[in-house]
């Protein structure tokens, strides 16, 4: 199973969101930034490579606030991790992304996230995922 880091970039009421290109695969589909970890990595160290490379930020990776396992139709397996950030030094840079936003929690829903995402999606948008984190 392929094991993933995300973050949780927030600021405020806001999340930072990031769309898939149409030349990745699951084209055009929202997901939180972060990606896979390498042999040898430490979560936490790849997702802070991870920002670097996809958005040019040095990522201060916080507590982790969820992880799930998800399989999709095709048979390709991923578990998830995902961090909380709060802080990060430069300035966002798309890298690799077809879109880049800061969006309100709350309206998390209305784009169309990655399936493996929905559920926790749904937890922050109603509230119940990042209070007092």
């Amino acid at each position: 199973m392929k094991q993933v880091v995300a973050a949780l970039i927030v600021r405020e009421d806001e999340i930072l969101i990031c769309q898939r290109t149409e030349h990745q695969p699951l084209p055009l589909k929202w997901e939180f930034p972060g990606g896979k970890i390498e042999p040898g990595e430490q979560p936490a160290e790849a997702l802070a490579r991870e920002l670097e490379e996809e958005l040019g930020i040095r990522a201060t990776i916080g507590t982790k606030v969820a992880s799930l396992q998800h399989s999709y139709a095709n048979g390709n397996a991923v578990e998830l991790h995902f961090f909380l950030v709060r802080e990060c030094e430069g300035k966002i840079e798309n890298r690799i992304f077809r879109d880049v936003r800061w969006v309100p929690l709350t309206s998390l829903p209305d784009y169309d996230f990655l399936e493996a995402d929905l559920g926790l999606v749904r937890d922050i948008a109603a509230g119940l995922l990042l209070e007092g984190h």
